[in-house]
């Protein structure tokens, strides 16, 4: 299929129980980390089986670490590989609404090196408002073997970005809602703020009013305008802890803006040091 950033609900209905497809639910709450799951016992996409953004999409979090960083790149592929996914399927991945969470799916699968995965436009909630069909339970493919690479020039480190500071080689895009980016308000994280020099393109602001992607080209010129100037390779997106910002890279992917990288990090990671410098203003 090469499918590779977004699939409408009518595109996916239509391919439903071709066995190159692989579903994945990735539906999460950050305030209750069992809500998706029992979300999706209780009904989800025919034969989709489920992630979890800690347990799954995630590692153990560690004094150094953000909030969620990545897990084991060799034991996920593991995990990979016992949902069925290996180079020959097309994975196609969804949570409630937003894409934040099946984005960090996502950019995860890329990161490795597999091309073939989109992200259902509308989610769970628009699957289910136009009436489609469902299915309680827990599903499992049969297992196969995932192998990829993970691609080093897709994420930054947090030296990195401190480095940047003075080079300013990159530039810095903040993913969180404008209140939490000004330190406003941090219902999450210790230590309110930004990186300092980073703008904010909150990743809710490429949706429209139904939680579907804007257009192409809508975005693209949302972007570049942001970008002043910057090339998409010269541009690193963060967040609250690497997830949301994922977002940010899929709506990049589909206005055609490849090359941005993630710090995967993000502000919960980058707080953690009170040597760090963290700016408090309005963006």
């Amino acid at each position: 299929m090469g499918l590779h950033a977004l699939i409408s609900t009518k595109a996916l209905s239509a391919r439903l129980g071709d066995e190159r497809l692989v579903v994945v639910d990735c539906r999460f709450e950050l305030d209750d980390p069992q809500a998706g799951y029992t979300a999706y016992e209780t009904t989800h996409l025919p034969d989709a089986v489920y992630a979890h953004l800690d347990d799954d999409l995630a590692g153990p979090i560690t004094p150094q670490s953000g909030r969620h960083p990545l897990p084991d790149m060799a034991s996920f592929c593991q995990t990979l590989g016992n949902w069925g996914i290996d180079e020959n399927k097309q994975v196609v991945v969804y949570d409630q609404n937003h894409g934040a969470f099946a984005a960090r799916l996502w950019w995860m699968l890329r990161y490795l090196g597999h091309e073939a995965v989109a992200v259902l436009d509308g989610g769970f909630a628009k699957w289910v408002g136009e009436g489609k069909s469902t299915t309680p339970g827990i599903h499992t493919n049969p297992a196969t073997a995932f192998s990829g690479m993970p691609l080093a020039d897709w994420k930054v480190s947090p030296d990195a970005i401190l480095d940047n500071l003075n080079t300013q080689r990159w530039l810095l895009i903040d993913s969180r809602d404008p209140m939490r980016y000004a330190g406003e308000e941090e219902p999450l994280d210790p230590v309110a703020g930004h990186i300092p020099g980073a703008r904010n393109h909150f990743f809710k602001d490429n949706l429209t009013q139904q939680e579907t992607m804007l257009p192409a080209n809508v975005l693209r010129e949302k972007f570049e305008a942001l970008f002043d100037g910057k090339a998409p390779e010269e541009v690193v997106f963060y967040c609250g802890s690497g997830v949301s910002a994922c977002q940010n890279l899929l709506a990049m992917s589909h206005a055609g803006l490849e090359g941005a990288r993630l710090y995967v990090g993000s502000w919960s990671q980058w707080c953690k040091d009170a040597s760090r410098p963290v700016a408090q203003k309005t963006a």
